[in-house]
């Protein structure tokens, strides 16, 4: 099946920061950080020719993207040097509401969207509020009081903590038995420890479909088209086994407004307008036959869904960019069908806190086969020495590899073939990004959500 956009032709094009007819006038982009997420696109509009600057609060990414982009120790004495600002995370909000009332340009959620995202209750009641389907949710802040609600309502639930936690790190839990008795002894057993960790979650019911998310830039008043609407692969291995990796890949393509838009993000609109919030927002849901349920925001750029917008958007980067700072109302060309991205790592990832593991990894180099072709690469945790490429940082979360194609099959094709392309001592990576297109988009299509 082809995706249904309103997008241009391709012709097979690879587009990473380039594209148009004409480029923009170079323009002084500063991005600020709480960790090594968004270097790639920083990286595209260097490329572009436009200046940047980039502040990562984490110690730990201290050496994340030396050699492909000007890093500073603050961003507050850059902010006037700026022409736009970019928050790439949440718990910027507040900053963000104030410097756009000085008439900043400013790229960024805002108080409200940090809180849609990070209280996951607030984030659900505010959706019920603007008349948006949710399931049954309930919020906890004792571990006593939940093992006896389970106790006394046995059903299968969703453990969710609340709040930002760092990429890589997940306590989701997804129980199995019917009569939650794997989620109460996970809690039973786990309490002391998250109480700390998690000390507000959520307890949501679970139901069973197809996972699946839409999105779209939001440039303070108006959602910006085409739509985007995209699966994500969180488990570590292929199959959907193992831990949660935050995300290990993700197949998406652009769309006009659809069903799942109609009923969900675009809902929100008035809320977000009302907020004054610039970027990308997105509402994860799992559908079937008998509804749309949304499970939670992602209130900011998703990673590695910039990396493989990237990959789809025609238009310069920061041409769209700046744009969607100054509240322009625009649309993105992209790319007719489907991108994939896959997640590149090394097994320091499962080690953090290991350090002869971490620094047995750390600056190893990254190697090319093709080192004339590098379509479809984008850079995560990694840095550029001496013309060489580098493992930076302790994440263990190298690249991000994306493809195109008309049909799901070319999209994966081509991203998986890119991928021969590298050398790293023991990387690994998901293999079945995108494979379930075929049946989800059997059940998609049937129950009329992509129409």
């Amino acid at each position: 099946m082809r995706a249904d956009t309103t997008q241009e032709k391709t012709n097979g094009e690879s587009k990473n920061g380039n594209g148009g007819d004409h480029a923009p006038a170079p323009l002084k982009f500063l991005f600020v950080s709480l960790e090594s997420l968004s270097g790639d696109l920083a990286w595209t509009l260097k490329k572009e020719g436009h200046q940047v600057k980039a502040y990562i609060k984490a110690k730990t990414d201290e050496d994340v993207y030396n050699g492909f982009i000007e890093k500073v120790d603050a961003w507050e004495p850059h902010q006037d040097w700026a022409d736009v600002i970019i928050f790439d995370d949440v718990e910027f909000g507040e900053i963000a509401d104030k410097l756009r009332k000085k008439g900043k340009w400013v790229i960024g959620g805002s108080a409200y969207t940090d809180q849609l995202e990070m209280d996951r209750e607030f984030g659900q009641m505010e959706m019920k509020k603007y008349g948006v389907n949710i399931l049954p949710q309930w919020q906890f802040s004792d571990y006593e009081e939940a093992i006896k609600f389970i106790k006394e309502n046995p059903a299968r639930y969703v453990f969710k903590p609340s709040g930002n936690k760092p990429s890589g790190m997940s306590f989701i839990f997804l129980g199995q038995e019917e009569d939650g008795k794997d989620l109460l002894e996970l809690l039973d057993q786990n309490k002391n420890v998250w109480k700390k960790k998690a000390p507000v979650f959520q307890l949501q019911k679970l139901i069973s479909g197809v996972e699946v998310a839409v999105g779209a830039f939001f440039n303070g008043k108006e959602f910006i088209m085409p739509v985007n609407v995209n699966f994500e692969h969180k488990r570590v291995f292929p199959g959907d086994i193992g831990p949660l990796a935050g995300e290990m890949g993700t197949a998406m393509f652009w769309s006009k407004p659809n069903t799942l838009f109609h009923a969900t993000l675009e809902k929100m609109k008035p809320a977000l307008a009302e907020s004054g919030c610039v970027g990308y927002i997105d509402i994860n849901c799992i559908v079937n036959g008998r509804g749309i349920y949304p499970l939670e925001f992602t209130s900011r750029f998703g990673y590695p869904t910039i990396q493989i917008q990237l990959e789809g958007i025609l238009n310069p980067t920061g041409e769209w960019l700046s744009q969607l700072a100054r509240g322009e109302n625009f649309e993105l060309r992209t790319k007719r069908g489907f991108q994939v991205g896959v997640r590149i790592m090394v097994p320091s990832y499962f080690v953090k806190k290991e350090r002869e593991t971490l620094d047995l990894y750390h600056d190893l180099p990254i190697l090319f086969k093709k080192a004339e072709n590098l379509d479809g690469i984008h850079i995560e945790d990694v840095k550029l020495e001496e013309g060489v490429w580098r493992i930076a940082g302790e994440s263990g979360v190298l690249l991000v590899i994306t493809g195109s194609g008309t049909t799901m099959h070319e999209a994966r094709h081509q991203a998986y073939t890119r991928i021969k392309n590298i050398m790293v001592p023991d990387m690994f990576y998901r293999t079945d990004i995108g494979i379930r297109w075929n049946t989800d988009s059997d059940k998609l299509q049937t129950w009329g959500y992509l129409s």
